[in-house]
């Protein structure tokens, strides 16, 4: 067995809510996703792309106190069709540059995708990497969408196409994919 694969089998996957992150803890969770969407990059990673990512639940890969892997959820409501649904929305998937491919981030994603079918009605992402999510069960989203502000809602399309989301049992009656979505208003990307 190659040595990348020796620390993928021995590397821990925790779940931690972001209050209980240590310092160190949250320095390398940032610098994994600094590496892993550099500035000056279109995807850099910004620090309000961090401030969406905290406030919920971290899933922390790790082999011997290095970060190999993160993602998190936090909770938004989206609404499909005019409809709320609780939604676990995932934020700042990361994997170290140098070890991608070797499935540490599917084994994060899986993990995620366990808490999202147990905890939500609907789980929701932004990105342009489909691949890779769809063959772990994500659906690209079909319908136009929007975010809602004080001043109503607005339209977003160039979201449109790059909004993924994991059905989950409660997400009945079975979605539409073709409905309209919109997720409220913040900071930085709504989506």
């Amino acid at each position: 067995m190659a040595d990348g694969d020796t620390a993928t089998d021995r590397a821990t996957l925790r779940r931690v809510l972001t209050h209980e992150l240590t310092a160190a803890e949250v320095e390398a969770i940032r610098e994994l996703l600094w590496a892993a969407f550099p500035h000056g990059d279109d995807e850099a990673f910004t620090e309000e792309d961090w401030r969406h990512s905290i406030g919920g639940l971290h899933f922390v890969l790790e082999l011997d106190g290095e970060v190999l892997a993160h993602a998190s959820v936090v909770e938004r409501e989206l609404r499909v069709g005019g409809r709320p649904l609780r939604t676990g929305y995932v934020e700042a998937v990361a994997t170290d540059p140098d070890r991608q491919g070797r499935g540490l981030g599917t084994r994060v994603m899986r993990e995620v995708n366990s808490y999202i079918k147990e905890r939500f009605e609907l789980g929701a992402l932004g990105t342009g990497s489909h691949h890779f999510y769809e063959r772990l069960g994500w659906l690209t989203w079909r319908g136009p969408t929007s975010v809602r502000t004080d001043d109503g809602t607005r339209r977003t399309p160039d979201e449109d196409g790059y909004i993924l989301v994991l059905p989950t049992m409660s997400s009945s009656p079975p979605l539409d994919l073709q409905a309209p979505i919109s997720c409220p208003w913040r900071p930085g990307d709504v989506w």
